[in-house]
């Protein structure tokens, strides 16, 4: 709940290593608090995605902003992941050092974008930012098995699909320092949409339901006609997605390769 943003970044290496070192249990009396909005700085500016400025490669400010739109989507990440943790009660406890994991590498990636944006003369906050990832969060917060299925699966894993292409256009244009944050950003995020594969299939197993089908049902009720290809296949399977989940979604998306940013349109 914390909108400092440095604070942040302390309490989730601080929580996590209390983790690690046996001081936290699960155990808790209470039942979660419905978390509408988690903290955050008062920069940058919520507005629609619409009104976001426009991501292109092929000039300094372009760029700019397109490395903050994906250093938001990564602190948007770091609640996200808390919010795992703090929500969903009674799962196993790999649930639990799972989603604190990757809300450390969030708050990593975080860090390495934000020092990219300073190395250009910028900071988080200086551009206008949209707060579609959060909603869905929202809209998913009673029942892990949709989150796991709408959030990892959909919103995040668009940057398997787009962040490749970003890396190489901007290979092409010489600028290698944020080649090299994207491509430990991709790497990490395989497994943090993996780990959402994970307990999706657990959560769908456990309730006596049909994986592949009931992601495709979630899928189809939330997201028809806004999913946009292509899809890396290579990647979504090294996820956890099987070939009739990756048919599912070219199905519901169109056939037409554009630019989006990392976690759909709608983030």
């Amino acid at each position: 709940m914390t909108g400092d943003v440095e604070e942040k970044l302390r309490l989730t290496q601080q929580t996590a290593e209390a983790w690690q070192a046996g001081a936290l249990l699960l155990r808790s009396s209470n039942n979660p608090d419905p978390i509408t909005q988690p903290g955050r700085p008062v920069r940058p500016e919520l507005v629609m995605p619409g009104e976001v400025p426009k991501r292109r490669f092929n000039t300094r400010a372009g760029l700019v902003a397109l490395i903050h739109a994906v250093t938001h989507i990564e602190f948007n990440a770091i609640n996200l992941a808390w919010d795992a943790v703090y929500r969903f009660r009674d799962l196993p406890e790999p649930f639990y050092s799972d989603w604190i994991k990757v809300a450390v590498e969030e708050a990593y990636h975080f860090q390495l974008l934000r020092r990219r944006l300073n190395g250009l003369g910028h900071d988080y906050g200086d551009f206008p930012a949209h707060n579609g990832l959060w909603d869905m969060a929202v809209r998913t917060a009673s029942d892990p098995l949709v989150r796991m299925a709408l959030v990892p699966r959909v919103l995040e894993a668009r940057g398997l699909d787009v962040t490749p292409g970003m890396i190489q256009r901007l290979r092409q244009a010489g600028d290698d320092k944020t080649t090299v944050v994207l491509e430990i950003i991709l790497r990490d995020e395989i497994g943090h949409v993996a780990i959402g594969s994970h307990w999706f299939k657990y959560l769908c197993e456990q309730r006596g339901l049909d994986a592949e089908q009931t992601f495709c049902q979630l899928v189809s009720q939330h997201f028809s006609g806004q999913i946009a290809g292509p899809f890396h296949y290579e990647a979504r399977q090294q996820a956890g997605f099987s070939a009739a989940e990756i048919n599912a979604l070219e199905s519901l998306g169109s056939s037409q390769a554009r630019f989006s940013d990392p976690g759909l349109n709608s983030m």
